[in-house]
């Protein structure tokens, strides 16, 4: 974890001895008392830190010490403050009078001090407290205090405001807010500092204000706005960048505070001090007659209203541009904060929000100013009675179909859809017939959203969408070479290292193959479960195996496998789940060849198929066609060892009168001579030297199916006592074929004998491989009544009497 050096010296920090340790305090306090602190007294304070830090109990400075760092914490080196704050940080709490917050000592407020104190606060009264005391201090005019004052309050209270906002009362509310509405609506609309109308050798008497300017460059007419501009600001303008700032965590929050006795709001000086009448708010001087929370969140529209109105001004420099980005996002998420709270907001905010999405629909470089216009859509749409089919094709649609590639976006598209999945699966039909677009996201850039579709995969699955998702699901590898195919024939060519041209990118620009990839490509689900042919496909996407993208695309797909089926077994009836059995057999040869991707799905069809033929056992019977056909195909015992194993291990166990009564015998015994045909051919003794040897595990689940079924059927029974007599014969002759391991050999054999041991006696295997639901329940060893106990004995006693 740590480096060879780092150890050392963290190892040497721990066995200082207490001695040693006083005579550093004393050495750091003499170095510390100097105007200008040297490099000594720098590197003695980070070594300092690090003794602190690296012991595992707390320590106590000397008072000396302490008061030394503390009166540093307001020095004019920002490291001396960020080391002070460190290092009392990791000593035992001060008492109340060597660090408190008063008015003697409010010049010595900043982000630093304030870490410190709040770290310190053991309880919500003592936080409560120092909220107290920071909101008296505002109270005062800025002209009592120092000029930063201010700016390092607002901060610190946004901190507690979002670490605990239950230690404010309703009077702190009362007093925030008003001053939140002085600094929003009633800033300076002059520059700070002024500016000389006379040339050169004009005195100060004569500097003019000048009036902040918009970001085009023309002189403001209205209220100041973060997005204003000038040569220097006020610190009421400053106030008002914070104010804006914290302001939508203040809506959000302040409704936890703790109940109090409110202020009487008598002393408002929000209208006067040189107020400036809006264009904006022309119409709502009523607003002064308002409760503080009502009037603050009436400016805060009107200021968000007003952020609006400049960011569609024409801006001369690329980052002024991208503050407008910024603060078009906060403004609609604080119009939508405002109007959760009163809904009587709605109508006046919708025609602005709706002219806003008008203005900016057709530039994607503005999608993540889109995303919170789609969430004040989806608040409030429906009681505006708007249409938001245009907001949905755009976010579902051209979102992920252009900007898969975009992290941030991803990022912020995947988080709405995840705070918002209730809502859009009630309101929001394209949100399920979307999937197809959405999963690029994840065949992009699968370990940073994986997480995200973990969350989203159980909302897109329904009756109608599960056999289609299923299918896009496993060509998630293929759709990401894909991606990747229509990233970079745009940006960058493709060829290998001999300068040939990609088979991939040749097939991808081809048009006999264009369909292929459009299918992969498309936006919303509906045109069909899957293509016809995949394997041509994949024949021309097989250079792609091992990009980088594919395979870490091609790991996330075994996960939302199992999320899947787990969903799905929740919304499906019998026939879909017979579906998706037989989309989960044919697909299991249809997969890009990937490394280690075709062995990882296999083994998640394997789990949950013995998981749906559990479930609904009469699947086997509705399937038995297709997984007799599957069972029947030799190759698949080399190729799919897996769920080969498990196929014949279903058609054993569930195929019987007893899980659905249309198992016929001829149906048991058209299974038993397939699985018999396949069992004789891969422990055939002519097999060719150098051939592939079948693992023993698909060689007993054949045994076991064969024994089963014969139970079942009593005709059945010579047939396989035959077959493991034969094998024991075999097998004493000396190795074979078909088994080169000694030990595997003898564990087929042994299986082979009590199978035949349990056939001599019909009633008994019957009852051990096929028992009756009651018996196999969790408490029929705990039932006295059942014959389970007797049939063992009997079972060991015949066995023993065989063997011997």
């Amino acid at each position: 974890m740590y480096s060879h050096g780092s150890e050392s010296l963290i190892k040497q920090a721990r066995e200082i001895q207490e001695p040693e340790l006083q005579k550093f305090y004393s050495r750091l306090v003499k170095l510390l008392q100097t105007k200008d602190l040297s490099h000594e007294a720098v590197d003695s304070l980070q070594r300092l830190h690090v003794i602190l830090f690296a012991t595992k109990f707390t320590r106590r400075l000397t008072s000396e010490l302490q008061r030394r760092l503390l009166s540093l914490l307001s020095a004019p080196t920002e490291l001396i403050q960020v080391l002070c704050s460190a290092v009392l940080r990791e000593t035992l709490p001060l008492s109340g009078q060597e660090l408190s917050y008063n008015q003697e000592n409010i010049s010595q407020l900043n982000s630093h001090v304030a870490a410190l104190l709040l770290s310190r606060a053991g309880s919500r009264t003592e936080l409560s407290s120092f909220c107290a005391q920071l909101l008296r201090s505002l109270e005062c005019r800025q002209s009592e205090g120092p000029s930063h004052m201010f700016m390092h309050i607002l901060p610190v209270l946004n901190a507690i405001l979002t670490q605990s906002p239950e230690c404010l009362t309703e009077d702190h509310v009362t007093l925030l807010s008003k001053k939140l509405v002085d600094w929003l609506r009633y800033a300076s609309i002059t520059q700070g500092g002024g500016a000389s109308v006379g040339g050169f050798f004009t005195g100060p008497r004569s500097r003019q204000p000048v009036p902040i300017a918009e970001l085009d460059g023309t002189v403001s007419g209205d209220f100041f706005t973060v997005l204003c501009v000038g040569q220097g600001f006020t610190e009421d303008q400053w106030m008002n960048v914070y104010s804006f700032s914290m302001l939508r965590n203040w809506l959000l929050t302040y409704h936890f505070v703790s109940t109090g006795i409110a202020t009487a709001d008598t002393d408002d000086r929000s209208e006067v001090d040189g107020s400036v009448v809006s264009m904006v708010s022309a119409t709502s001087s009523s607003s002064r007659l308002l409760p503080p929370k009502e009037r603050l969140r009436e400016k805060a529209f009107q200021y968000c209203q007003r952020l609006i109105e400049q960011s569609d001004r024409k801006t001369h420099r690329r980052i002024d541009t991208e503050l407008q980005k910024v603060c078009l996002v906060e403004a609609v998420c604080i119009l939508d904060c405002v109007c959760v709270q009163d809904a009587s907001l709605v109508y006046r905010t919708f025609p602005c929000i709706k002219a806003l999405f008008g203005r900016l629909s057709s530039d994607l470089s503005f999608a993540r100013v889109l995303l919170p216009i789609a969430q004040f859509y989806l608040n409030h749409g429906e009681m505006a009675a708007v249409d938001c089919e245009s907001v949905w094709k755009l976010v579902f649609g051209r979102f992920p179909a252009e900007l898969f590639n975009d992290p941030f976006l991803a990022h912020e598209l995947l988080r709405f859809l995840r705070l918002n999945l209730e809502s859009l699966q009630l309101r929001v039909p394209q949100f399920t017939r979307s999937f197809p677009n959405l999963l690029k996201f994840l065949a992009w850039n699968s370990p940073a959203v994986v997480s995200d579709f973990v969350d989203l995969l159980p909302s897109l699955v329904t009756a109608g969408t599960a056999v289609e998702l299923l299918h896009t699901l496993l060509d998630l590898p293929c759709l990401s070479a894909t991606l990747v195919l229509q990233h970079r024939s745009v940006c960058l060519p493709i060829s290998d290292a001999g300068g040939r041209s990609l088979i991939s990118l040749d097939a991808f620009r081809s048009p006999a193959f264009r369909g292929l990839f459009l299918f992969l490509l498309r936006e919303e689900s509906g045109s069909g479960d899957t293509i016809d042919r995949l394997s041509t496909l994949h024949e021309r996407l097989a250079e792609a195996a091992d990009w980088p993208r594919v395979v870490q695309c091609a790991k996330t797909v075994p996960v939302l496998l199992h999320i899947f089926f787990n969903t799905v077994v929740t919304v499906a009836d019998q026939k879909l789940l017979a579906h998706l059995i037989l989309v989960m057999l044919e697909r299991s040869s249809l997969l890009l060849n990937v490394p280690t991707y075709v062995r990882d799905v296999h083994r998640v069809f394997s789990c949950h198929l013995l998981r749906l033929c559990k479930q609904q056992p009469s699947l086997v019977v509705d399937q038995s066609h297709e997984l007799l056909e599957f069972a029947g195909a030799t190759a698949n015992v080399y190729s799919k060892e897996e769920m080969y194993t498990h196929v014949v291990w279903v058609l054993g166990e569930y195929l019987s009168v007893s899980c659905d009564s249309r198992c016929s015998v001829r149906l048991i015994t058209s299974c038993f001579e397939t699985l018999e045909a396949v069992l004789f051919e891969i422990t055939s003794s002519t097999q060719p030297s150098g051939s592939l040897h079948p693992a023993p595990r698909v060689i007993t689940t054949l045994m076991s199916a064969l024994a089963k079924l014969a139970s079942r059927s009593h005709d059945l029974i010579p047939r396989v006592s035959l077959f493991l007599s034969k094998l024991r014969s075999v097998t004493r002759n000396g190795p074979v074929a078909w088994c080169s391991d000694e030990d595997d050999l003898v564990a087929i054999v042994t299986r082979g004998e009590e199978l035949w041991s349990l056939l001599k006696t019909p009633g008994v295997a019957q009852s051990v491989l096929s028992p009756s639901a009651h018996v196999n329940t969790p408490q029929w060893h705990r039932d006295a009544n059942v014959s389970m106990p007797l049939q063992m004995r009997a079972l060991t006693s015949l066995t023993q009497s065989q063997t011997a």
